[in-house]
């Protein structure tokens, strides 16, 4: 058996996020857009799903044409059965990560990001799976006490935390 180790790169575009993960089953396209919807009304996103059996399909969905031609793209490139991609535009991840972590087909979350990411991808004649990410760049520091007045600004601006 052989076995080769890919990076696929993934184009996040300005202000968009992506969350990567995996499932289970071919209703998992209609869950999670349900479940996107629910939480975020008005959100604009794409989704597609990697089949991993019968024809092998990526399954697609969601509100916006461009993030789903996005996830689909990203999709394909992964290429890992049962491996999900979704595309954010109005909305950050954090918004609906943990209802998509509780859709009854979700097995695992690798990321929501959207820095540059990059996921590690292993192959075999059986197909591909992925084995995890490299999501931004590593620490060059730590924190001083002006970066953690700026942190808390931040999530003030836009609206995450209010006092």
């Amino acid at each position: 058996m052989v076995l080769e180790i890919k990076t696929v790169d993934m184009e996040i575009p300005e202000g968009s996020n992506v969350i990567l993960g995996q499932s289970h089953f071919i209703k998992t396209v209609e869950d999670i857009h349900e479940t996107i919807s629910e939480a975020v009304p008005g959100a604009k996103f794409g989704l597609a799903f990697c089949e991993a059996s019968g024809p092998h399909l990526v399954r697609k969905s969601g509100t916006d044409s461009e993030m789903v031609e996005k996830a689909v793209k990203a999709a394909q490139d992964i290429g890992a059965g049962h491996s999900f991609v979704i595309y954010t535009k109005n909305f950050f991840p954090v918004n609906v990560l943990n209802r998509i972590k509780s859709v009854s087909e979700v097995c695992n979350v690798f990321c929501a990001t959207a820095n540059p990411l990059q996921v590690i991808v292993a192959e075999t004649e059986k197909g591909r799976g992925i084995l995890g990410v490299i999501d931004g760049g590593s620490p060059k520091g730590v924190e001083t006490e002006q970066d953690i007045k700026g942190r808390k600004a931040l999530l003030r601006k836009i609206g995450y935390k209010v006092i």
